[in-house]
């Protein structure tokens, strides 16, 4: 099966650049409208221009595609519900989301401002927030749409110096999992994606053959498959190098102690019981915890009875 994305409306934020660059030029290549949105800033988020953005709009329109340039702040939300609307305006829909913008802050967190905490999680969660916000009634009303979170293995499994872009990222699998379940009516299919590539953002980070494994186009395949019309929904999916992983939320089937008081106690003495993965499902919802304590506590009192 081919994936192809002709007669598709999509719309990438942070694409001026590094892995950005390369969704909106893959779905570009494959028939999509690609409405390129990047601020242009520096990769702490400083200053802005539209140049980057048209810059990828030209290579687009070079190689025979349709694109248009916006310069929007993913924090500004009437600046993206505009946006939106310029996607609807030129081409009638709009198909596909991929929230790829970003910005980083790091520091220790002793060290880190709580300023740049915070900024981080406006970019990156309110950011993602208000894109998906601008686009939500026209998915709705096609019934049909493809959402792409951009997470990362900072927020999935912590790192060192990132706690602001940690929480920020792992928050935004938290507004992946209620959309999904929200969008499931609507045909709105709500994905996750964990690159780990070379950009300006991780340049510093990794000695030169290793940057040449992680080239941002070797993540591209899962973006597109989280994007197509064949794309599942609630799949985080990781990629790097070309390697594709697949992370999961789970809940342990735990044990029932009730509620006498001793449980503190016996719940210490007990914890690697509690923790113990055999059995372990990936709920469909968070409902999923609260039957499993009921049923629980449910069977102990009629055994007990």
């Amino acid at each position: 099966m081919t994936l192809d994305f002709q007669g598709r409306v999509a719309i990438v934020t942070g694409a001026g650049g590094g892995l950005g660059r390369q969704h909106a030029l893959a779905l570009a290549a494959r028939g999509a409208k690609v409405l390129v949105n990047d601020l242009g800033g520096a990769v702490d988020g400083s200053g802005g221009s539209v140049t980057a953005a048209q810059a990828v709009v030209d290579e687009i329109r070079a190689a025979g595609g349709q694109a248009l340039a916006n310069g929007a702040s993913v924090t500004d939300f009437a600046a993206v519900q505009a946006m939106a609307q310029q996607a609807v305006d030129a081409w009638g829909r709009v198909d596909i989301l991929v929230n790829n913008a970003g910005i980083l802050r790091d520091k220790s967190f002793a060290k880190m401002d709580m300023d740049d905490f915070a900024l981080v999680v406006q970019v990156h969660l309110m950011g993602a927030a208000h894109c998906c916000k601008a686009v939500w009634p026209h998915m709705q009303a096609q019934n049909y749409g493809r959402i792409v979170m951009t997470t990362s293995s900072s927020g999935l499994y912590g790192n060192f110096g990132q706690a602001n872009y940690g929480a920020a990222k792992m928050a935004q699998v938290g507004l992946m999992q209620t959309l999904a379940i929200e969008g499931a009516k609507y045909g709105i299919h709500v994905n996750a994606l964990a690159p780990t590539a070379a950009t300006r953002m991780t340049e510093s980070l990794f000695p030169q053959e290793v940057l040449q494994a992680l080239r941002p186009e070797a993540v591209v395949p899962a973006m597109l498959a989280l994007a197509h019309e064949s794309a599942p929904t609630r799949t985080i999916l990781c990629a790097g190098a070309g390697t594709f992983e697949a992370a999961h939320i789970t809940l342990t089937q735990g044990i029932h102690l009730g509620m006498g008081a001793d449980v503190p106690e016996q719940l210490a003495a007990r914890l690697a019981d509690v923790t113990d993965r055999a059995g372990e499902q990936v709920p469909q919802s968070g409902a999923a915890q609260g039957h499993n304590e009921v049923s629980q506590a449910l069977a102990a009192a009629a055994a007990a009875a």
